[in-house]
């Protein structure tokens, strides 16, 4: 029995799932790698692990026991930590890990402190945000600055807190909350404006409430190489929520799970991989928190014991900035420290029209025609993998077999209302014609020896002259006409790596999408005046480069709604803008997956069919195509509420696919749903999941009027029927939603002439927002209620567009 347990155990850890991409002349098969839990059978960048090392018996842990001396003025002090061992303890035939006290085990005796007193600070950047840093040891440079914050350094709030001394410590206290620092046991507590408890560190005095071993607030000292750790321990209350860490495809309030912030090719989204791990997270309390580090994370959200969160940080140093407030507030706070989405281009909100892959320009004067001569919409033709003269051999250069004159093609793409999109990745094959130089110049990710940690070349992106070197060949394609790069790939640089910038891939590894991200972003606003990309992966600071879209998605419903999970959580982590392949990557798209996935895409910021072909929807029959075109024609019509919300976004660190608690933070409700999400501020989608035409809906407080049917319904549960389009969409009771007249491309509508269409039954006013993309210019429109109609009370744009205001109808 034993060794069939074993066997099991080992298959449920080393099977590998296939998926298989289908070309049109060539097959990909891709290996999904599973946590390996024997790091002697680690697979090559699996995700990153190392709660492992807090609970090693060869390491050594340092307890924070006591504020040793502190200035609370400066916000400057420093902890003492106690020396502790991993030891076992036997009772009733179980067996348990237990600390206990340990003595100095260094020689010469004295030389180094068996309980160290170490740096820990309090900053406040805002009125709402505060830093936490501790130290586990010497730092050679500290205070360098950050490519994961906006301004490289966050600003100091000097003014808004006020701190008093209490009996055994301090009080902060600014408009929006209080910090208590108690001196021993050494606590740091988290109140909102009104006294209520958020959170606090956790002391090992805590652990007395339990047989349980807790490792409170803490560092490790390893034993294989005397590098530290930090475990920034924290309360959770009993019905406290965590959203956040990125695009993540599991459930999505992470309490109770173990989460692991370590890039990966997550080949699919229906695992715990993350293509976008996001250091960020916000708790249904009222607070967030930014684990300020680019080294792997596993945040134990109450997975091992339901009372704390263990946030365990690869870095030497836990640097935590916590931003207090609702939602809105707290994801303002996050993005004026790491950076708002930039506005992107008009065109970029179209749909955009893909395959892996299309490999000539016949194929895409083909394709583009088709589009037009059927009405499809459309903004944008990807060519993904195919440009090159050898397939996934990326050279920067078109195929001269199959191109005959790629800049032209470009240039009467654009005469009708296209831009142009390619694919490519920083990974260079041995026979790619641009290895060897990218050797001779050393411009790659090098191993311990100065070779290469794999067979592929890895730009180095650390590397000034690298950046240089790769923005030369994408400035290239701009200047040809490319409108928009797609920067695929990005999670795999090497975990052992040696990187120009002196650190190892322990660091690099998780900022290297950030570099990527940057500098596609740079040379694209360079050359074309516009930010915009299309990104597989992130970091901390990625949003600033919009967009990113949800990888490879299974065809099935289940990673339909899990793709919607991702969507939600990198939305709460300040990325205004994201999108994801409709009906899925891998395989050709069921049919009616495809059909109900169309318009929960049309819905989406931005809006893309890609995957395994045919991807276009002439390919699936009359009656399919005319379904799309009437949810893509939708779309077109929505632009301006679209491109409002978008702006709006912008401003506040907003996403457009948002979580209902966002705008609802007050109904218990709303905190409970991961299968609908608001579009923008107004507007409330259920996609279908299933192949049926209804569904049970949630709605938040208020009255809802159903966009296709116009039928009215009040706040809590319903079971509703989708109309024309197979979705459900609802308004919220007195909203403007702006609309334009139909057109195939956004560079032929007409922006002169918009009509306001007014969602109210009772109200007297309805509220809503215009913006131009003449202007860029976010304006506050309200409609008074006269009789039977509705007038514009203030024209922004006097006399510039003509408005026709009309109320809601049946589609």
């Amino acid at each position: 029995m034993k060794t069939r347990k074993t066997t099991l155990r080992q298959l449920k850890y080393f099977i590998l799932t296939f998926s298989v991409v289908m070309f049109r002349y060539s097959s990909l098969l891709a290996q999904i790698p599973i946590y390996s839990p024997d790091k002697n059978q680690e697979l090559l960048n699996e995700p990153f692990d190392i709660s492992g090392d807090f609970r090693n018996f060869s390491n050594t842990y340092y307890l924070a026991d006591s504020l040793s001396n502190f200035d609370p003025k400066t916000g400057k002090g420093e902890i003492t930590y106690r020396r502790y061992e991993n030891f076992t303890r036997e009772a009733f035939n179980n067996m348990m890990g237990v600390l206990r006290p340990v003595e100095p085990n260094e020689f010469p005796t004295g030389e180094y402190a068996g309980s160290p007193s170490l740096p820990f600070s309090i900053e406040f950047i805002s009125p709402r945000t505060i830093r936490l840093r501790a130290s586990s040891r010497f730092q050679v440079k500290p205070d360098q600055e950050s490519l994961m914050l906006v301004t490289g350094k966050p600003p100091h709030d000097n003014s808004s807190w006020q701190f008093i001394e209490i009996v055994g410590g301090y009080r902060y206290t600014s408009p929006f909350g209080s910090v208590i620092i108690t001196k021993s046991p050494w606590r740091v507590e988290i109140r909102d404006a009104a006294g209520k408890s958020l959170t606090h560190t956790v002391h090992n005095v805590d652990g007395a409430e339990t047989f349980i071993p807790i490792l409170p607030f803490s560092f490790v000292r390893r034993a294989s190489d005397y590098s530290t750790s930090m475990s920034a321990v924290f309360s959770l209350s009993p019905d406290e929520k965590i959203f956040g860490c990125g695009e993540s495809f599991t459930e999505f309030n992470k309490r109770g799970q173990k989460v692991v912030l370590w890039a990966d090719d997550a080949n699919g989204a229906q695992n715990e991989a993350m293509y976008k791990p996001i250091p960020f997270f916000m708790s249904s309390r009222g607070y967030g928190v930014f684990m300020h580090t680019s080294s792997p994370i596993t945040c134990d959200f109450g997975k091992y014991y339901s009372g704390n969160y263990s946030l365990m940080i690869g870095d030497d140093e836990a640097d935590i900035f916590i931003f207090l407030g609702e939602p809105k507030d707290i994801l303002n706070e996050y993005t004026n420290l790491t950076g708002k989405a930039v506005m992107p281009p008009l065109w970029s909100f179209g749909f955009w029209m893909s395959r892996i892959t299309y490999f000539s320009e016949a194929e895409g004067r083909e394709v583009t025609k088709k589009l037009r001569d059927n009405k499809i919409p459309s903004d944008v033709l990807h060519f993904d993998t195919g440009w090159f003269e050898k397939d996934w051999r990326c050279d920067y250069q078109f195929s001269k077999t199959r191109f005959t004159d790629a800049a032209k093609m470009m240039a009467d793409f654009k005469k009708i209302g296209f831009q142009t999109c390619l694919w490519q990745l920083p990974y260079f094959v041995p026979k790619n014609s641009l290895f060897p130089e990218i050797i001779e110049k050393g411009l790659y990710v090098k191993d311990s020896k100065g070779n290469l940690p794999y067979e592929d070349a890895v730009l180095d992106f650390s590397n000034p002259a690298t950046v240089s070197w790769y923005q030369d060949k994408i400035a290239g394609l701009l200047k040809q006409g490319v409108g928009v790069i797609k920067v695929d790939f990005g999670e795999a640089a090497p975990k052992n790596g040696l990187y120009f910038s002196g650190r190892t891939g322990f660091y690099e590894h998780n900022l290297y999408p950030l570099r990527y991200n940057k500098a596609v972003a740079e040379i694209t606003q360079q050359v074309t005046g516009e930010t915009i990309i299309w990104a597989r992966s992130a970091w901390a600071g990625s949003q600033r480069y919009p967009l990113h879209w949800g990888g490879d998605a299974e065809n099935t419903n289940t990673a339909m709604a899990a793709t919607l999970r991702a969507g939600l959580s990198i939305g709460l982590c300040g990325f205004s803008f994201w999108s994801h392949d409709i009906g899925g990557f891998v395989n050709k798209k069921p049919e009616d997956i495809y059909r109900r996935w169309t318009p929960f895409g049309m819905l989406t910021s931005h809006t893309r069919s890609h995957g395994s072909p045919p991807t276009e929807p002439w390919e699936y029959g009359e009656n399919f195509m005319n379904a799309f075109r009437l949810a893509d024609n939708m779309r077109y019509e929505l632009m301006p509420y679209i491109y409002s919300q978008a702006k709006d976004c912008t401003e506040r660190g907003l996403p457009m696919l948002r979580a209902l608690f966002i705008e609802y933070p007050e109904d218990p409700g709303s905190w409970q749903i991961d299968d609908e999400y608001l579009f923008g501020s107004e507007m409330l989608v259920a996609p279908l999941f299933e192949n049926v035409t209804k569904r049970d809906v949630y709605l938040p407080p208020g009255q809802w009027i159903d966009y296709q049917t116009g039928k009215v319904f009040s706040g809590g549960w319903h079971n509703i029927e989708a109309g024309k389009i197979p979705i459900v969409i609802l308004v919220h009771e007195g909203s403007v939603i702006p609309h334009i007249a139909l057109a195939q491309s956004t560079a032929q509508m007409d922006w002169s002439k918009l009509d306001l269409v007014v969602y109210a039954t009772d109200s007297q006013k309805a509220d809503g927002m215009i913006c131009l993309p003449t202007d860029k210019v976010l304006h506050k429109i309200a409609l008074l209620r006269k009789g039977d109609s509705f007038t514009l009370d203030k024209d922004p744009y006097i006399g510039k567009v003509v408005w026709k205001i009309r109320k809601y109808s049946k589609l």
